[in-house]
C-alpha cells in the first residue's frame, strides 16, 4: 500500500476491523518511510458472471439454476446430490479461471452434459432431450446411437 504523505510503498498493519456487516475490513497502518498513520478500506469486488443465451441476452450466471436442472435431469435416479453439486463447482471453477466473463450456455450445456455421460446415461439423455431440443425422432434416435456406440 503506498502511503498518502510520503508515496513510500512500505507499511505494516497497526489494527484491523470488521464493519458490523462483515462486508467491509477497516485496516489502520504505519507508514515504514515517515511513521504516518493512515486507514484502508477492503472490500470484495463482485464480477458478474454472465451467460450469453441462444437469443442472445445475457444474464448473470444462477448456480441454483443449474443445479436445479441438474436435479431434474437425475430425478429418480442414483446420483447423489452431492455428485450434483460437485458439477455445480467445477462449472463455477472453469467460469472463474476464464480471462472473459461470458460464457455461450451452450459450452455450459456440453460442459455439463459430459459430466453427466460419465454420471448416469439416462440423466445425460434427459439433459441433452431439453438442452438440444431435438426437433424430430431422427435426432434423438442419432444421439441415443452415439451413446450406446460410445459405450461398446
Amino acid at each position: 500500500m503506498k502511503c498518502p504523505y510520503c508515496a513510500h510503498l512500505g507499511d505494516k498493519v497497526v489494527d484491523s476491523r470488521e464493519s458490523r456487516e462483515g462486508e467491509v475490513i477497516r485496516r489502520r497502518r504505519e507508514c515504514l518511510g515517515c511513521g504516518k498513520r493512515f486507514t484502508s478500506y477492503e472490500r470484495i469486488d463482485e464480477i458478474p458472471y454472465m451467460v450469453v443465451k441462444k437469443d442472445g441476452t445475457r444474464e448473470r450466471f444462477d448456480r441454483q439454476k443449474l443445479v436445479g436442472g441438474l436435479l431434474k435431469a437425475c430425478e429418480k435416479r442414483p446420483v447423489s446430490v452431492a455428485a450434483l453439486e460437485a458439477v455445480g463447482d467445477r462449472v463455477e471453477t472453469t467460469l472463474q479461471e476464464r480471462p472473459e466473463k461470458e460464457i455461450a450456455t451452450a459450452e455450459i450445456g456440453s460442459f455439463v452434459m459430459e459430466e453427466l455421460k460419465s454420471l448416469d446415461k439416462v440423466a445425460y439423455v434427459r439433459f441433452a432431450s431439453v438442452y438440444r431440443d431435438f426437433r424430430d425422432i431422427g435426432e434423438f434416435m442419432s444421439e441415443l446411437k452415439d451413446l450406446l456406440n460410445a459405450k461398446e
